[in-house]
């Protein structure tokens, strides 16, 4: 299980372990405290994770949007959810 996050400093995407503490921030170097952060979405694997954060950033970039809003958090969740159950079936 990985944890879908956003960095506070630089507000990209990124993902962790969920037992991780802190998180270095690929993209401007901030130390994330991992606990704190708002965690978005939580996917089966990394590889998951990595094609979730990619969508999300490539959605706030295609919106203008600076964050998702609760609704969109929702409806990511559901639709993840709707697409693992849909490969394992």
């Amino acid at each position: 299980m990985y944890h879908v996050i956003r960095c506070p400093g630089c507000l990209n995407f990124t993902y962790v372990d969920p037992y991780q503490h802190w998180k270095l921030c690929h993209i401007c170097g901030e130390v994330i405290d991992v606990m704190r952060a708002p965690v978005y979405l939580e996917a089966i694997d990394h590889q998951d994770a990595e094609k979730v954060v990619c969508q999300l950033q490539d959605f706030l970039d295609d919106t203008g949007k600076e964050d998702l809003d609760e609704s969109e958090k929702s409806r990511l969740r559901s639709e993840y959810t709707r697409w693992v159950r849909s490969r394992i079936e």
